[in-house]
């Protein structure tokens, strides 16, 4: 039985970078992801890795860009605000088609906001992480085991699509502790092979003649023919949806909900099942892309309305919710912002108010 490990979420996720591979890091200080830049200074140069601390968000997506160019593991982390000054890198990232992987724990906003738990990044991952329409795979974890799971396998799908990564937490997940399993330090023959797909194109020296590739598409002809490539890759994802359907069979008020809020509704929808009342949830596992399917196929006429709960005043995954419902059902809002977390009393009052309203 594979021994059981209790960490705290942000130095889970730094540890499974490490395990899987990642050999360089750049970040810059920000609340509530600062113990994974602290916890890689400590813990990469005991691998032969490489730390740095930029003097600014900016110049370390930019050191990021540099180190996965030359083909190793590389990653970085930050929060909110501190992810927006990424946004120009990962744009650059996208259009080279590197793969790096990065995180965000999410704190309040607009601006600069508050240094609290939020959920109202989820447009920017999902739809506008940088300029030019790229896209990402975006995945949202709801426990500290699925952090340390979600950034290990970050970096196949890095690895595989030769394009960014984003994990898309919450300060409530970063700073929680949980008992974990941690995966398997990856072997350098294992890394050595990684390394060696990309190394064609990679930024470390090639023979006379010989030109690396890894650049941002060239303006004109070339950037479009670099979108329709890209535009390929996106639509092969449909394989990777995940998506996880709690208490479904019978579901008549189903909760949409990612990340904390829905651990959150989780336990709002035992308490209602044992009222009687046949409640479930679709939570989104990878945010983007979107699980369209599992609200499109909803027998409506057994569904009588949906509980969108977000940690984001106006809400945002709610557009996605509604793309795929299509008016077939109301859907009512449970909302904080700010870095005011949800509770499970405000969760259940809200739902028991729709509750009347529609069955």
């Amino acid at each position: 039985m594979a021994e059981r490990v209790f960490m705290k979420g942000t130095e889970a996720m730094a540890e499974a970078a490490v395990r899987a591979g990642c050999r360089f890091f750049a970040g810059y200080p920000i609340t509530p992801q600062n113990e994974i830049p602290e916890y890689m200074a400590r813990r990469l140069p005991e691998v032969g890795g490489s730390f740095v601390q930029g003097e600014s968000e900016i110049a370390s997506v930019n050191m990021l860009y540099g180190a996965a160019s030359t083909g190793i593991r590389a990653m970085s982390s930050s929060s909110s605000c501190g992810i927006s000054l990424y946004s120009e890198g990962v744009s650059y990232c996208a259009s080279a088609r590197i793969p790096m992987v990065y995180i965000n724990v999410q704190r309040g906003g607009p601006g600069i906001g508050a240094i609290q738990p939020s959920q109202q990044d989820y447009n920017q991952a999902t739809k506008a992480s940088g300029n030019g329409g790229f896209r990402m795979i975006v995945l949202a974890p709801d426990s500290v085991q699925e952090c340390v799971d979600m950034v290990y396998e970050a970096f196949d799908y890095a690895e595989r699509d030769q394009n960014p990564v984003l994990i898309l937490t919450d300060g409530v997940m970063g700073t929680m502790m949980e008992p974990v399993v941690l995966p398997p330090m990856k072997s350098d023959e294992e890394l050595s092979k990684c390394r060696e797909k990309f190394l064609p194109r990679a930024i470390i020296g090639h023979p006379l003649g010989q030109q690396a590739t890894c650049r941002p598409g060239s303006v004109g002809g070339g950037q479009e023919e670099k979108n329709i490539a890209a535009s390929k890759l996106y639509k092969s994802w449909e394989k990777d949806i995940k998506v996880e359907e709690f208490m479904m069979d019978d579901a008549e008020i189903v909760f949409a909900a990612y990340g904390i809020s829905a651990r959150i509704s989780k336990v709002v929808i035992r308490e209602l099942r044992e009222q009687g009342i046949k409640a479930g949830m679709i939570r989104p596992i990878t945010i983007s892309p979107f699980p369209y399917k599992s609200f499109e196929n909803l027998d409506f006429a057994r569904v009588k309305g949906i509980v969108n709960v977000e940690m984001s005043i106006p809400a945002q995954m709610k557009w996605d919710v509604e793309y795929a419902v299509k008016g077939r059902c109301p859907i009512k809002e449970v909302l904080r912002s700010g870095g005011q977390l949800l509770t499970n009393n405000q969760v259940m009052d809200g739902a028991l108010e729709f509750i009347k309203e529609v069955l």
